[in-house]
This record gives structure tokens, C-alpha cells and sequence, in this order.
């Protein structure tokens, strides 16, 4: 069964295909991405009437070049994906349109996939994917989460943020730091310049005793910091304000994702979301992990960040798994705010859910 997915829930747009004919681990034939980083560098961070207009630009050439990249064209396609949500309102409709007009227009069955169950399920394109089950930690712009994930479409949440999430603190310091956008890239370039233990800053909810997450305070206190430091920050100054701030934010994700594993018992961690991608994150996750003999598994570097590719590999994964959420009325909605866990895609399930023998074997 082939699976084109579309992702535009924020600044990037993705398009892939993904083949789950096999009886293993779905394949990815080909994904093609435009970042709209360098739009949005001018406003300082996501204009979303500008993301969404750019996606309209960007869809349909992209989904072009994912066929010919593939060798395979629309009358291929079984089941066609989408981000529904959370994301940008504007920015999801835009996926949603095409995704449930060209379905449409083929006669074939769509499928709307929540955006973090994307990102959960990104390592299983990696050259190393785990096993189920496993312990997740999610962490990008807009999520911090840990999650037990015993199957495909069971989620617990064992802990997530109350207020910014890592990749909010992340950016947020770098732009008090007078960093470019995307700040949590430039403030970690800029960190292994500096001395981490230069700046004593607080690691908010680390002996709360539960798995939560708390980023406002660190954010903060890197503000006092810089305000302390003068109009005029030097540059070493800067590089070891950057260095703590990273520092901090490791910390806590590092103990918090240990201290999960610890309580679930599970000897797999995934990590998933941009924030994944962080060098130092990985380091010490690897290395406090092969201690304790846990096996650690990333998605590709090119695909932490969003991308169509997690989106048509998680709807693959669901239609293997007879958790499938496809609709063949093609109305839509999307959903800007939407929780990951089991009683979230339990309701949308009921919506939408379809028998796997009322899949179209062919368009017309």
C-alpha cells in the first residue's frame, strides 16, 4: 500500500510516499521539503499568513517531484495523509485542502495524522528503528513530552511541559542573546564556544519528583543574566551565557527521561522533534544510556525537523496496525490544539474510522 503524506503545520512543507506492502517496517521512496526559515529570518520568527501562502506555492510542486523521485505517479497512491493538527490553523488547512482534494479526486481513502504521533514515530525511518515498547521523549519548538508507547496508537503521557516548551527556551534565550532566527540552532552553535558552568541558572522541576516539565523560569533567569551583563554583551560573555542556558535545558531533559525509564522499567528510549537533533543531548543521552544498558534510538538528522515523511510513515504504520483513521466522505477540519495520548486519537477514531475492507483497492 502506498501512502503520499503531506506536513504544513508550521514553516516547512513536506511531501513524501511511503510503501507498507511488506510485512515489515513501512519504506520511505522518496520525500522532498522547502524550509521557509529564510521568509520568516526578516520578522524575527513564523508569520503564519506568510507560512500559510508559501505551503499553496509549495505543495504541489513538491508532490511532483516526490512522484518522479519515486518513479511512481498519483494512480499509485492508496491512501492519502495529512497533518490535522496541532499547528497553525491557516498552515494545517492548507495540507488538509490538497490532501482531501486530491483524495477526492482519485477516489482514494484520507487519512488525517496528529503531527507528534509523526514525530514519535520518525526513528522507525532510521537505519536503526526500535521496538515497541519504549519510552519517548518529545521535544521540538512547541512540545516537550515523555510518553510510554506500547504499540502503534497507545500513548500514555507520563509528563510534559506547564508552561515554554525546550525548543521555546531555546529560542527564546538566543533571541535575549541577540541571536538570528532560528535561535535554538544559532544558541547551540554559539554554546560550544562557552564554559557551561560560567552562569549558575536554575533547572526548573528537576526534583519535583514527577516527570514534568518547566521552561519560563530558565527563560527568565537567562534574562536577569544578559540585563546583568550590560547593553553590550562581549562576546565570551555570550558564548558562555549560550553554554549554560544549554546546560540547563540538557539537564533537565536528560534526568527527566532517565528517571521515566527508571519508573516504566522499558530498556528503549525514543527521541524524537527538532530538538532531538541537539549534539549535546545526544551525547550525554548516549552515554547515561549505555550505562544503564538502555538502547537509544534518533530519526535521521534531515528528519527531526518537520517533514512529510513521519506523516506518511505514521498513517503506514496505523493501517498495518488496523488503528487506521481514514475517511471517505473528504469534509475535513483541522486541529490547532490537539493532545497526544490515548483518549485523543480514541475520539478521533470514532470519527473517522473505517473498516481496512472499505479501503478502494483502485482510483478510478
Amino acid at each position: 500500500m502506498i501512502v503520499l503524506g503531506f506536513e504544513s503545520s508550521c514553516d516547512e512543507t513536506g511531501v513524501a510516499l511511503v510503501d507498507s506492502s511488506g510485512a515489515g517496517v513501512p519504506r520511505l521512496l522518496s520525500h522532498a521539503l522547502h524550509s521557509q526559515i529564510a521568509m520568516h529570518q526578516a520578522y524575527g520568527g513564523v508569520v503564519p499568513e506568510l507560512a500559510s501562502r508559501d505551503h499553496i506555492r509549495r505543495v504541489l510542486p513538491l508532490t511532483e517531484q516526490v512522484l518522479a523521485d519515486a518513479g511512481r505517479t498519483l494512480k499509485d497512491v492508496d491512501v492519502v495523509a495529512f497533518t490535522r493538527g496541532p499547528g497553525l490553523a491557516g498552515a494545517l488547512l492548507v495540507g488538509a485542502g490538497v490532501a482531501c482534494s486530491l483524495a477526492a479526486a482519485l477516489g482514494k481513502p484520507v487519512m488525517g495524522v496528529h503531527h507528534l504521533e509523526g514525530h514519535l514515530l520518525s526513528p522507525f525511518l532510521s537505519q536503526d528503528p526500535p521496538e515497541f515498547a519504549f519510552v519517548a521523549l518529545l521535544v521540538s519548538g512547541g512540545h516537550t513530552q515523555l510518553m510510554q508507547v506500547d504499540r502503534v496508537g497507545s500513548y500514555e503521557v507520563l509528563g510534559e511541559t506547564i508552561d515554554d516548551a525546550a525548543g521555546e527556551a531555546f529560542d527564546k534565550s538566543a533571541k535575549l542573546l541577540g541571536l538570528p532566527y532560528p535561535g535554538g540552532p544559532a544558541l547551540a552553535k554559539l554554546a560550544a564556544q562557552g564554559n557551561p558552568l560560567a552562569f549558575k541558572l536554575p533547572r526548573p522541576l528537576l526534583h519535583s519528583g514527577d516527570l514534568d516539565f518547566s521552561f519560563s523560569g530558565l527563560k527568565t533567569a537567562v534574562l536577569t543574566q544578559s540585563k546583568k551583563l550590560g547593553a553590550v554583551i562581549s562576546e565570551k560573555d555570550k558564548a558562555d551565557l549560550a553554554a549554560s542556558t544549554q546546560a540547563a535545558i540538557v539537564e533537565v531533559l536528560l534526568k527527566k527521561s532517565l528517571k521515566a525509564l527508571e519508573q516504566t522499567g522499558l530498556k528503549r528510549l525514543v527521541v524524537a522533534g527538532g530538538v532531538g537533533a541537539n549534539t549535546l543531548l545526544r551525547e550525554q543521552l548516549n552515554a547515561a544510556c549505555s550505562k544503564r544498558g538502555i538502547r537509544v534510538h534518533y530519526p535521521e538528522l534531515h528528519l527531526c525537523t518537520d517533514n512529510g515523511a513521519m506523516i506518511a510513515m505514521a498513517a503506514a504504520m496505523r493501517l498495518q496496525a488496523g488503528v487506521e483513521m481514514v475517511n471517505t466522505a473528504y469534509s475535513f477540519d483541522v486541529m490547532p490544539r490537539w493532545s497526544l495520548g490515548k483518549s485523543a486519537v480514541g475520539v478521533a477514531a470514532k470519527v473517522t474510522a473505517v473498516r481496512r475492507d472499505f479501503l478502494p483497492t483502485s482510483g478510478p
